[in-house]
């Protein structure tokens, strides 16, 4: 791919073209399902300019990657994928961050109360797109109502949310940080 003009004028009545060429209203719920994936990937690199541990670096670059797969995955529709070559998300990017949570969660105490988002201004920006992240998971439920999607974008956006969670406390505790316990009792 080679772009030499970021601007096009054909959004100035409100339309865009999906990934087959489709011409499509800027809100209709594929554009703001993907539009929505683009503001978590921003979150995350806002995390990462935070420097978090080198360990929560690592994934979340990773994460990032598979975020441009998963955009790509929403805005080809499926009886074009295999025409324009779309590659979508799978069931390893899954297993992957099941397999990161689980690795890093031996390293960390058990859950015994609901945290407050915060801590490190790395887990902090984490928490903030892991609400972003059930926003578009939410988006993605819905859009899946109407139109068919990649089997693993729904999974795969569940998993993150929860994946964003257990990063935000390992940088916490890679940084000595405490988690903030929810206090209940507070009036």
């Amino acid at each position: 791919m080679r772009i030499t003009k970021v601007y096009t004028k054909q959004g100035d009545k409100g339309k865009t073209r999906l990934g087959g060429g489709q011409t499509v209203s800027k809100t209709s719920l594929r554009i703001r399902t993907y539009g929505t994936v683009d503001e978590l990937n921003s979150c995350i690199g806002l995390a990462q300019a935070f420097e978090p541990a080198e360990k929560v670096q690592d994934a979340l670059t990773q994460i990032q990657h598979r975020l441009f797969t998963l955009g790509g995955d929403l805005c080809v529709l499926e009886e074009d994928k295999v025409k324009w070559g779309t590659k979508g998300m799978e069931e390893k990017h899954v297993t992957a961050l099941e397999k990161l949570m689980d690795e890093l969660n031996e390293t960390l105490k058990p859950l015994e109360e609901f945290i407050l988002p915060g801590g490190t201004k790395a887990a902090a920006f984490l928490h903030q797109a892991r609400c972003v992240c059930r926003r578009a998971e939410s988006l993605a439920v819905q859009l899946s109502l109407e139109e068919q999607l990649g089997g693993h974008v729904i999974q795969y956006l569940n998993r993150l949310s929860d994946a964003l969670f257990v990063l935000a406390r390992f940088d916490n505790y890679a940084n000595s940080v405490s988690d903030v316990l929810w206090n209940k009792n507070l009036k």
